[in-house]
């Protein structure tokens, strides 16, 4: 049967959508450029100090709504990258206060396309397979939507997860988009190895789209941590092995509320968000995420790489879950051990250490000031460290102060990409809880034990006697018992 005008419309639209995208960000891409360049010349012929202040302000403003307006309307992966820059840490305040409504955003998916998509999969009705499946998702993403639903014959909820239709293609479109901005910028403004960020990005976001390869991984993670503690420091959902295919996954439902709005809850409570308990209440929060992400990293190699807001919920008695592993990297075993020697680094203040850790982890820089080993080790704190150095209240690449404009990045291994944004994001859940900390500090006994373990630490670690394996497997149980 031939196609009537209107098939013909939508299938041309369809095929047009990409190069539709990438007109609309290198037009953005370019106006928020060249608004910055054009204003850093205005900027420099104003002598006053407090009146270039007020002016970087504005024109941070005036960038915030022309990025939050090209995230927000190209959706997808851009709203991954609004994620990204939007943390205090890392961008101008206007743009946080901008872009951190961004998150998880992404338009839902019409129920009855969802029912498609999930009948195709598992060839069975809806109906058939749940008591109960409620139409409206619960959360969507630049990937998938979520529902709560009840299996038939079952007493507990479920939590589906479905992938949009058609994501994938448009997704590889602005990630190459992405790319080309990023060389041009590291050619031009930035002295870093961005593109091989961009390239990692590529990888690990096209993993995302097989949900039985993030239901192993889920399990993985969530065995390895059950059986490394007595009590998990977070909670990992359980999946429901025979409902996963490609493109659905169904999971135990985990009550919590979100992360971002625990200050809410908080009050809500009676408790005061500035006293005593609350402090508390974070401060285990932040210690449960720290110790199973040590571990998850340094111990194991194989960690979930994707720890924003929108993927923590804070349960009864404070307790962590840990959710969506579609992001997961399994880190060889020299860049573990290479980045848990630049831990001890940092939590030891070795500067001679850190540049010796970066040669091993196959991170080229090229030094362009007199202090090179200091600066070394202010840039290995401010890329690997929740705790910025002493001095620096915020990341400002653009600036000459910057260790990034000091100590130029030539090279960076793509594969550690995926450790530099647990570290950065985990720097702006501390942040957002208004907690100043060191994760290479904490992390000490477990980068120790590690290097112990593969016969690179002489001694034992700690300067302490370890005579017995279970006392050798307890070094990082340590951290999580600490005040």
């Amino acid at each position: 049967m031939p196609l009537d005008f209107k098939e013909i419309q939508d299938k041309f639209s369809f095929q047009l959508r990409p190069w539709q995208r990438s007109f609309q960000f290198w037009v953005r891409a370019a106006d928020i450029y060249a608004g910055y360049k054009v204003f850093q010349v205005r900027v420099s012929l104003v002598k006053d100090v407090e009146k270039q202040e007020a002016m970087w302000e504005r024109q941070h403003e005036r960038a915030a709504e022309k990025i939050y307006a090209m995230c927000s309307d190209l959706g997808g992966f851009f709203l991954k990258v609004a994620q990204i820059i939007g943390k205090p840490d890392l961008a101008p305040a206007a743009w946080v206060r901008r872009l951190v409504t961004l998150c998880d955003q992404a338009p839902a998916t019409p129920y009855n396309t969802i029912q498609l998509v999930m009948e195709k999969e598992f060839g069975q009705s809806v109906g058939d397979m749940f008591e109960r499946f409620e139409p409206d998702p619960i959360g969507s993403a630049s990937i998938a939507q979520v529902h709560r639903a009840r299996l038939r014959g079952d007493k507990s909820d479920v939590v589906v997860k479905v992938q949009h239709p058609g994501v994938q293609d448009l997704m590889m479109t602005d990630i190459r988009n992405l790319q080309a901005f990023a060389l041009y910028m590291q050619k031009t403004d930035i002295k870093f190895d961005l593109f091989s960020i961009t390239k990692e990005m590529e990888k690990q976001i096209g993993y995302e789209f097989d949900f039985a390869r993030e239901a192993d991984a889920m399990e993985r993670i969530r065995c390895f941590l059950y059986k490394n503690n007595k009590k998990s420091p977070v909670v990992v959902p359980r999946v429901l092995p025979d409902m996963v295919t490609r493109k659905v996954l169904v999971m135990e439902y985990i009550n919590g509320i979100p992360i971002l709005n625990l200050g809410d809850e908080i009050a809500k409570r009676g408790i005061n968000p500035g006293g005593k308990i609350a402090a508390a209440a974070k401060q285990n929060i932040l210690k449960s995420l720290t110790l199973a992400y040590g571990q998850m990293i340094l111990k194991s190699g194989f960690f979930h790489a994707d720890p924003h807001p929108g993927n923590i919920l804070i349960c009864k008695g404070s307790e962590v879950a840990l959710l969506d592993y579609g992001q997961v990297k399994d880190l060889p075993d020299n860049l573990r051990l290479g980045y848990a020697s630049l831990i001890l680094a940092i939590a030891d203040n070795d500067p001679i250490r850190a540049s010796e850790s970066y040669r091993e982890l196959g991170i080229d820089t090229l030094s362009m000031c007199e202090d090179e080993q200091k600066e070394m080790l202010r840039l290995a704190q401010t890329m690997f460290d929740t705790k910025l150095p002493p001095g620096v209240a915020m990341l400002q690449p653009f600036s000459e102060e910057s260790s990034i404009k000091k100590i130029a990045v030539q090279a960076f291994p793509e594969e550690l990409f995926s450790v530099l944004r647990t570290v950065h994001l985990l720097r702006g859940l501390s942040v957002g809880l208004g907690i100043n900390y060191s994760c290479a500090e904490q992390w000490r006994p477990i980068a120790e034990e590690a290097l112990y373990l593969a016969g690179r630490l002489k001694g034992t670690p700690s300067g302490k006697d370890r005579k017995t394996k279970g006392r050798r497997q307890g070094f990082s149980r340590r951290l999580y018992h600490r005040g």
